[in-house]
Order: C-alpha cells, then sequence, then structure tokens
C-alpha cells in the first residue's frame, strides 16, 4: 500500500499556499482535488480582493490572518510578479444612520492594527472620487486587487518544484483512522483506491465539513451554510469612472453589494447573499434591478442597462442568515482522538487575503 507523510484535501487558494508552506519543510506531500483542475469553486468565484483587516473582531483569526496575509501576499506578489494592484478602498456612508455605523466600523479597523485607514468628509471623498456620492467614508490604502489565477498557478508551481504532488479528478470518500495516521479512499476517473498518510489536512472549502464527517466528527458547530454570491458586470462603456473599490457600510450576513475593479479597469458589482440548499452557479437575470438598486445612491452615474450577468459564487459559512459573528474554524483534532487531522472548515472572506497567514498556523501545527 502506497504511504505518504502529508495529504491535502482541495486544491483551492488555501490548501495550494498550505503545500506551498510545507514543502518548505515537508517532503512526500499529496494534494487531492475532485475537479480536473485547481481553484475550481470559492477560489475563482470571488471579488479578487486583498482585504486591510477593518470588518472582524480585534482577537479573531480572521482579523490576524487578514492583516498578517495582505502582507506576505503583497510581498509574494511583488517577488513572484504575479499581477496585483494596490488601488485602495472607500467605504462609503449616505445618509445619518450609516454614518454613525461607519465611524464604529472606523475605530474597530484602528483597533484591529489597520493603521493607515482615513476618515473621509464629503468634500474629500468628491477629490478621491468624484462621480461617487456619499456623506462620509473610510478610506483604506492597503486594500487591493489579484489576479487569483496567477496566484494559485505560482504557488502549485513552487510546490511542485520542491518534490509535491498533485492529483485532479479525485475525490476522498472515505477515512479510517489507524495507528500513526490515516487510511484514505479515494476514487479517481474509473478506479477506486486506498493509501496511508501521516498528516491529514482538510481544506476542501465548500466540503470540509463533509470531510470532518468521514472522519468522525459529525458535529453541528462544523457544519455549513452555503450562501451565494451573483455578481453584475458593468458596461465597458462606465469604464474609468471610478478608481478605487467602492464599497457600502457593510451589512450582518455580507460587506454588501460592492464596485469592484479587474486589472484591466473593467467594473463589476457584487456580491450579493442569499442562503442555499445546493451550489448552483447560474446568475438570475432578473435580479439586475435588486443590483441597481443597491448602488444608485452612492454610483449614480451607473444605469440599469449598464449591468449584465456576470459569475457567482457560493460561499461557505458557519453561520445562518440573522446568526452570530463565527470566525474561521482552523484546529488541530488530537482532543478528538484524531491527532494529525487538521481541519480548516468556513474559509469565505477573507479567505483570500489571509491563505499565506492560515498556511503558516498549519505548518506550526506540524512542527511544533
Amino acid at each position: 500500500m502506497e504511504k505518504v507523510e502529508i495529504t491535502i484535501v482541495g486544491a483551492g487558494v488555501v490548501g495550494l499556499a498550505i503545500g506551498y508552506e510545507l514543502s518548505k519543510e515537508f517532503k512526500d506531500i499529496f494534494i487531492l482535488e475532485k475537479n480536473p483542475s485547481f481553484g475550481q469553486e470559492i477560489s475563482s468565484r470571488n471579488s479578487e480582493v486583498i482585504h486591510a483587516g477593518i470588518y472582524y473582531p480585534k482577537d479573531s483569526l480572521k482579523t490576524k490572518t487578514c492583516i498578517e496575509g495582505k502582507r506576505l501576499l503583497y510581498e509574494f506578489c511583488a517577488q513572484k510578479g504575479i499581477p496585483h494592484k494596490k488601488m485602495g478602498k472607500l467605504i462609503v456612508a449616505t445618509n445619518d444612520e450609516e454614518i454613525k455605523e461607519l465611524e464604529r466600523l472606523f475605530l474597530q479597523g484602528l483597533e484591529n492594527g489597520v493603521s493607515d485607514l482615513r476618515l473621509l468628509s464629503q468634500r474629500e471623498i468628491k477629490d478621491f472620487e468624484p462621480e461617487v456620492k456619499a456623506l462620509r467614508a473610510i478610506y483604506s490604502p492597503s486594500s487591493g486587487i489579484i489576479d487569483s489565477h496567477s496566484l494559485m498557478k505560482n504557488l502549485l508551481n513552487e510546490f511542485k518544484d520542491r518534490g509535491g504532488e498533485i492529483v485532479y479528478n479525485t475525490e476522498l470518500v472515505g477515512i479510517e483512522k489507524v495507528k500513526d495516521g490515516f487510511l484514505l479512499t479515494v476514487v479517481g476517473d474509473k478506479e477506486r483506491f486506498k493509501f496511508f498518510t501521516h498528516y491529514l489536512i482538510n481544506s476542501a472549502g465548500l466540503n470540509s465539513d463533509k470531510v470532518a464527517e468521514m472522519a468522525g466528527l459529525k458535529k453541528e458547530e462544523y457544519k455549513l451554510k452555503y450562501c451565494k454570491g451573483e455578481y453584475f458586470r458593468v458596461s465597458s462603456k462606465k469604464k474609468g469612472r471610478i478608481r478605487h473599490l467602492i464599497y457600502p457600510v457593510p451589512k450582518r450576513e455580507s460587506l454588501g453589494i460592492h464596485a469592484t475593479l479587474d486589472l484591466t479597469g473593467g467594473l463589476r458589482l457584487g456580491p450579493d447573499d442569499e442562503y442555499v440548499e445546493k451550489i448552483d452557479y447560474s446568475v438570475s437575470e432578473g435580479k439586475k434591478r435588486i443590483f441597481y438598486e443597491s448602488v444608485r445612491n452612492f454610483l449614480p452615474f451607473i444605469e440599469m442597462e449598464d449591468l449584465s450577468p456576470d459569475i457567482a459564487g457560493i460561499r461557505p459559512k458557519l453561520q445562518g442568515r440573522g446568526e452570530d459573528f463565527r470566525d474561521f474554524l482552523v484546529k488541530e483534532e488530537s482532543d478528538e482522538g484524531l491527532p494529525g487531522l487538521i481541519n480548516l472548515i468556513g474559509i469565505e472572506s477573507p479567505g483570500l487575503t489571509s491563505s499565506l497567514s492560515l498556511a503558516k498556523i498549519v505548518r506550526g501545527y506540524l512542527t511544533n
């Protein structure tokens, strides 16, 4: 029977970052991916934003890994020539109630350690973005965008150059705890086989709770809720009308429908948030008016006929609608009688920004 030292389940940006980080020190690392290529789900269906670390509670893993991950990501992009742009972001308030929440968010960001934030007046907003209509705004200069496909490709190439292996079209279907590790059952293109791994790292994204359940951890606090987010593309006729990422004051469940730029200057709106029972990547043309109404107060230059359906993604949330904040779940499971199993569950936003920092946490579990 084949034996490997480390198996990583999932080749999204977090799984690839873990492979990259562990391959600096360990040999014999194997990544399993059920799709035909890397980054086919959460990692390729998002806003591609590098977040600053403003939104989440001070001592949360989301905040800590976002702030460290942002620094690591910009450094990695500079070293490897990965396309990215630190363009900055405005979070805008359009009424008195939103101003109160914006001021609270500004203080939280400073408390989190995001020291470069500025609170802008209405006149200062016009200097930054003449076509944005708002009363106050937070300016976050360290927010940016990244070519996530290039990032993942670089992480994978580094991993493979150090001897790491990845297999596609191969799904994990069984986990058995055995002496000194785990016996894994996988199904490939036309075959079913088993192999032994000493360490098992669950970075399976939308299926991470199911992988944990295969290992015997059927826990309510591990159960994911799927939250679908759709995007609409803005007509190229409106290209160049904004220079920064423009976000509304966040809602409880999400950061709200925002305006993001891509590296070519193209503009799109999204995502919205809709809890769903199954994975479905369709985009509803019927939501066009909702998207238009969501941004018209602060982006008055956008007209409804400018919008066309773009992409949709699914976020693996640990909290349901109306529930309190839930942090990333990153845990080594020795106390559950499963030493060597590391679960990463509920890795939604800011998971892309946090990826390299999360990888260092996993490496710490294996080396300490």
